[in-house]
């Protein structure tokens, strides 16, 4: 693995680093003037432009004011304490009815940082033979799926290594899902869409989703990522959606998801209900009335014998 110090220096711009780390502009505006951190160059026309070392400072920042740390008290600390604040344990909360079993999931890791992807591809398709798609889903990949984010918001791994991770998860779940037959179209309920809002590029925890509503006897279809909030109301109707299934990352801007989840509320017909999962902390900070904010994916299964109870 190519080492940070062999790499020319490189910065990103404002609308790089709010995407990369969650930080909206305007907080990182706001804390260059009030902690004096961020401390930004200027590029040629004057924009803003933020160096790497800070922008890693920043990912560590935006994971501890997850896990509940206030802003005034670890913006001005060094990366030093920083990093030791996020090893000590105390920036990885386990969400309840994630973690059901404890893999030894560090070789993993280490495949993805010696960049063998052949191997980790093979691993984890072994893994799901050997636990089935749905523990391996719940008891593996989610686990795993933390270690890595935690792993990468330290600095520990590259983008690009995260990366293939993610793109490795991808080809093995789709092949786990294309295993599991698709209820027919007139039989199965709930009959569940899934998707995310625009912004939203990532499609790993629809899948994770979408694996554990076909293992219970749902009706599968998925739209892919960043569907305009119209579209997804057209798509709900032709396919005579019950359920509609959004996924939510950290990096997400909070106000984004609130405006979202209520304009989609708004024009979708309270007989469908909108289902709302992922790591962004404002849904269950600021919940939407007449949205169901899941906490984790093991939440899933009981939910849906929830709605059976109710509509069926």
């Amino acid at each position: 693995m190519a080492e940070r110090g062999d790499i020319p220096p490189l910065s990103l711009s404002i609308a790089a680093v709010e995407r990369d780390t969650g930080l909206s502009k305007d907080t990182l505006r706001v804390w260059e003037r009030r902690y004096g951190f961020p401390v930004p160059a200027r590029d040629g026309t004057g924009e803003r432009a933020y160096p790497l070392d800070q922008v890693e400072k920043l990912r560590v920042i935006k994971r501890l004011m997850d896990a509940g740390h206030r802003p005034g008290r670890i913006v001005p600390l060094p990366i030093e304490d920083l990093q030791l604040l996020a090893d000590s344990g105390s920036g990885s909360p386990q969400r309840p009815g994630e973690l059901h079993l404890a893999p030894d999931l560090r070789p993993y890791v280490e495949l993805i940082r010696g960049h063998d992807v052949d191997r980790l591809r093979r691993q984890l398709s072994q893994a799901q033979a050997r636990l089935g798609l749905g523990s391996f889903v719940l008891e593996l990949l989610a686990p795993l799926n933390t270690l890595v984010g935690d792993t990468w918001m330290r600095g520990h791994l590259e983008i690009f290594e995260e990366h293939l991770y993610t793109e490795s998860v991808h080809v093995v779940l789709r092949q786990g899902i294309a295993s599991v037959p698709q209820p027919e179209a007139g039989s199965a309920r709930p009959r569940v869409l899934l998707t995310t809002v625009p912004n939203e590029p990532h499609s790993l925890g629809l899948l994770m989703a979408e694996a554990l509503f076909l293992l219970d006897g749902a009706r599968c279809v998925s739209l892919g990522t960043q569907t305009p909030i119209w579209d997804i109301v057209l798509a709900a109707t032709a396919h005579r959606a019950d359920i509609v299934a959004l996924s939510f990352t950290a990096a997400q801007n909070p106000n984004v998801v609130v405006d979202g989840l209520a304009e989609l509320r708004e024009k979708l017909p309270k007989s469908t209900e909108i289902w709302a999962g992922g790591a962004a902390p404002v849904l269950h900070r600021r919940p939407t009335p007449g949205v169901q904010a899941l906490a984790a994916l093991s939440d899933i299964a009981p939910e849906l014998r929830r709605w059976r109870r109710t509509w069926l």
